[in-house]
């Protein structure tokens, strides 16, 4: 069996540096092709080999541009290589261009496409990321998916449950791995190690970057304000360089570095950050990732978002979603470090993501199906059959196995009066209303 991984942004190779890692502890071929839209240290052979991983065997170096312009060279470079290699499945992860393109360019070769961290929902198809987690999923083979409410989002639009499988999320295992490499070196940035971060209390951890925050005026103020009046903590900000440049476009940057508990400095390399967010009494960002990361290593966070793709965070207890509202902002950062209940709440919450095993969960999945022969995309040679969509409300003791295996059916959703259930094959349906299909 041959495997290949297609990485183009530090996210990506972060989450699936574990799966590469378990790969390559069982001996299987692998191929890590990464797209080069990004380069700086961060991205370079450095940065593999600070997370003891392979460097990758192919580089496309497609560079920045247009998401048109940049998915299209994409497509070209991972078409050359996949034909190349002939992989059994492809990898992407997430919902970034290369995830795009990789999907759209494997399908197009009947190649079995595996998609590391499915079903994430946003429901805003402003986010380019929406849209590109939607398409990916459509090409989609194997669906492996950090939570039950991720793998409901798929099923809801028609997916097989027969196809999805709920590893948790590998920023878990990701997080414990590179914690103890991060741990080992400990801060290498001259500014954090400056600040002397062991010694420091209260301290704000601020990540800001995306469009809808940073390029609208009123919103950075009232993030501003906020930080004003959060004297008692020491906040640490790594300003990311489009942020900056628009806060001195807006006239906000020198109002904001005056402040004596903000530290604004330079991005960090990723150990650092890690080793940052673990020091934490508390996480304000817009990321995505920070979100899950926050969760993981029992660090509180306030996400400067309206809606996230995470909810799980906050369903758990870990995270709050407060927009750029000044005072929500304020409220919940002061509940924090003054309420010692409110704040262990958010700090134990239950991590959605699962303990770290995801990488084990998704090889294991991968090689059941390369061994059943479920890798191979081929042409039907039956006639399709067809089915009937049905809806009943079961009043007996059956589990899924046993229902589907009786009607020839396949399940589709599942409703305990209370909210939507996964069709697990040992669930008992007693009690419940179900939608499926019947040939």
């Amino acid at each position: 069996m041959k495997i290949a991984t297609i990485l183009g942004t530090r996210p990506e190779i972060i989450k699936m540096a574990p799966i590469i890692d378990e790969i390559s502890k069982r001996d299987i071929n692998q191929v890590v092709i990464h797209t080069g839209q990004h380069y700086d240290k961060e991205m370079s052979d450095d940065f593999f080999r600070d997370l003891e991983i392979p460097t990758p065997d192919y580089n496309i170096h497609v560079g920045s541009g247009t998401h048109g312009k940049q998915t299209g060279l994409m497509m070209k470079g991972i078409e050359e290589v996949l034909l190349e290699e002939k992989p059994d499945i492809v990898l992407v992860q997430g919902d970034t261009n290369a995830v795009l393109a990789g999907a759209l360019v494997a399908s197009k070769l009947h190649i079995a496409i595996g998609h590391v961290e499915a079903g994430l929902r946003s429901f805003d198809m402003t986010m380019p990321e929406e849209l590109n987690r939607r398409v990916a999923d459509v090409a989609t083979t194997m669906y492996f998916i950090p939570t039950e409410q991720s793998a409901i989002n798929l099923l809801a639009e028609g997916f097989s449950h027969k196809n999805l499988f709920i590893t948790g999320n590998t920023v878990v295992d990701a997080c414990f791995r590179h914690l103890e490499i991060a741990k080992k070196r400990g801060f290498e940035n001259e500014a954090l190690a400056g600040l002397d971060i062991d010694n420091l209390d209260n301290i704000l951890t601020l990540t800001m970057h995306r469009a809808e925050n940073v390029d609208v005026k009123e919103r950075v103020v009232n993030i501003i304000g906020a930080l004003k009046e959060l004297s008692d903590m020491n906040i640490i900000f790594p300003i990311h360089p489009r942020t900056k440049n628009t806060l001195e476009n807006f006239g906000l940057f020198d109002e904001l570095n005056d402040l004596e508990h903000v530290h604004i400095i330079k991005p960090l390399g990723y150990l650092d950050f890690l080793l940052l967010t673990s020091k934490s009494t508390l996480i304000l960002t817009d990321s995505g990732g920070l979100q899950e990361e926050a969760i993981t290593l029992d660090v509180p966070a306030l996400t400067l978002r309206y809606n996230t793709e995470r909810p799980e965070t906050v369903t758990a207890g870990g995270n709050i979603l407060v927009g750029s509202d000044k005072e929500a902002i304020l409220e919940n950062a002061r509940g924090i470090l003054s309420d010692n209940e409110f704040a262990d709440k958010m700090k134990n919450a239950v991590n959605p993501y699962g303990q770290g095993d995801s990488a084990k969960l998704t090889v294991d999945a991968i090689e059941d199906y390369y061994n059943k022969g479920l890798l191979n995309i081929e042409a039907p040679e039956d006639i399709m059959d067809s089915f009937t969509r049905k809806m009943a409300s079961i009043n007996e003791d059956i589990t899924v196995s046993e229902f589907e295996e009786s009607k020839n059916a396949l399940i589709h959703m599942i409703f305990d009066g209370d909210k939507m259930r996964f069709p697990f094959g040992d669930l008992n349906l007693n009690g419940m209303m179900i939608t499926y299909d019947e040939k």
